[in-house]
């Protein structure tokens, strides 16, 4: 590249920025001077530390709450059906902008793949969502995440035995651990050999905070960084899975076609990208938070470990507490009345996921931890309708080998220090949560 052409591309990065998420970073900061709920999810680092005082709020003024630029809701079963109503679609980055901020987003673009953008199946609606997801279905399923489930428990024994051999006694569980056994999970999702691992890590932590919106300057050139290194990463995997394809998902993904149609490379890479995002972002969120949670409840260990057939039930409710997608958004197709209000066309409805998941309603005394609630399943973490997350059954697999087999091997783990929240929005986790291990049990031959 010349160095013209670099400072062309830096001023349409700038632009970018500026129409995306400089405005609305302006826009949020007066607006949580007034109170605008919108505004505090975006631009107020108390809600984004304890967003309870937000879904409180909300939940006092109604079931569907009007912000000066979206609806917004904490309610569970209004959650529910807009998830799987036909009079919504998704959000797509940049449409629901100004007709001027939306012309610069699409004149300045990176030509990266983005997880809101079309191809992305979080992108687009039927037909095209259909013929996508019914493919990746087709290679998706429940027998082959089963198969991966004894992948799981062979990358959770190896890196707890890296633990013990090192001799630490205290360690950052999410880098260490939380975040390695997913990378490792996916990598054999996507076909990624092990030497290339480390970089798909880091390309999925670059990109982790592009469902936000306001990011700061500094944030979204890293994000753009990220998605643009795994986006000519995937171009060159995928070209030589086609060349050498393996037994991974990806290889036969790239195989798979309806009525003789297949996935072109913008598809597949789409597609790839999603199921990084989604399986592994998730899942080292959920590892960290439920650690955490386990520790903070001694009690409900206990539980785990006198009866672990209630591990798979734990998982949901850590899920509900500690939601790793914290909000999703819905546009209406169409003029749609919805719990006394109208809703015009192209208005957005904002989906407090985390709101709705301690609904009191629903869930009788919502912010308390239990491994054994009897509805812990009716969460709204993996989304609903035809969005619904296509790798639930795998991240729940993952969460519960991984947490039963860490506290199985250190029973007496402990955390040190209060540990540090994701500078994220939209995703909710740990970055770095300091443990003590404690004595290893011993592990029979």
């Amino acid at each position: 590249m010349t160095h013209g052409g670099g400072l062309l591309d830096g001023a349409k990065a700038r632009l970018r920025w500026a129409a995306v998420h400089g405005l609305v970073r302006t826009v949020a900061k007066l607006g949580v001077r007034t109170g605008d709920p919108q505004a505090k999810l975006i631009a107020d680092p108390a809600t984004r530390a304890n967003p309870k005082i937000i879904h409180q709020e909300l939940r006092e003024r109604g079931p569907l709450v009007k912000g000066k630029v979206a609806f917004l809701t904490v309610d569970h079963a209004l959650i529910f059906d807009l998830l799987r109503s036909d009079d919504f679609r998704t959000v797509n980055q940049g449409s629901n902008m100004p007709a001027p901020m939306r012309l610069i987003e699409k004149r300045t673009r990176s030509g990266a793949l983005h997880p809101l953008a079309p191809p992305s199946l979080l992108a687009v609606e039927p037909p095209s969502h259909t013929r996508y997801r019914k493919l990746v279905s087709s290679v998706f399923t429940a027998r082959a995440v089963n198969k991966m489930r004894d992948g799981v428990q062979e990358v959770a024994d190896t890196l707890l035995d890296e633990l013990v051999a090192s001799g630490a006694s205290t360690v950052d569980i999410v880098p260490a651990y939380c975040a390695k056994l997913p990378v490792a999970v996916i990598s054999d999702v996507l076909g990624v050999p092990a030497s290339e691992q480390q970089r798909v890590l880091e390309f999925g932590e670059l990109a982790a905070p592009s469902l936000d919106l306001g990011l700061t300057w500094p944030q979204f050139e890293e994000v753009e960084k990220g998605l643009r290194g795994f986006d000519a990463w995937l171009s060159a995997h995928i070209a030589e899975l086609r060349k050498n394809p393996g037994d991974d998902l990806m290889s036969q993904l790239i195989d798979a076609s309806e009525d003789g149609v297949y996935l072109n490379d913008e598809e597949l890479r789409a597609t790839a990208g999603l199921v990084l995002a989604a399986g592994f972002e998730t899942t080292v969120n959920l590892l960290g938070s439920g650690i955490d949670l386990l520790v903070r409840n001694p009690d409900q260990l206990a539980r785990l470990q006198e009866d672990p057939s209630l591990w798979a039930n734990a998982i949901d409710e850590m899920l509900r507490l500690e939601t790793p997608v914290q909000m999703t958004a819905r546009v209406a197709r169409h003029q749609v009345e919805m719990a006394g209000k109208t809703i015009d066309k192209g208005k957005i409805v904002v989906c407090a996921l985390s709101g709705g998941n301690r609904d009191p309603k629903v869930f009788e005394d919502p912010d308390r931890f239990d491994v054994g609630r009897p509805n812990a399943n009716k969460h709204l973490s993996f989304s609903g309708g035809r969005h619904f997350c296509l790798g639930a059954a795998l991240a729940r697999a993952e969460s519960e080998v991984a947490l039963r087999t860490l506290f199985d091997r250190f029973p007496n783990l402990t955390t040190v220090g209060a540990g540090t929240r994701r500078n994220t929005r939209v995703l909710h986790g740990y970055s770095s949560l300091p443990v003590s291990l404690g004595e290893p049990a011993t592990v029979d031959a």
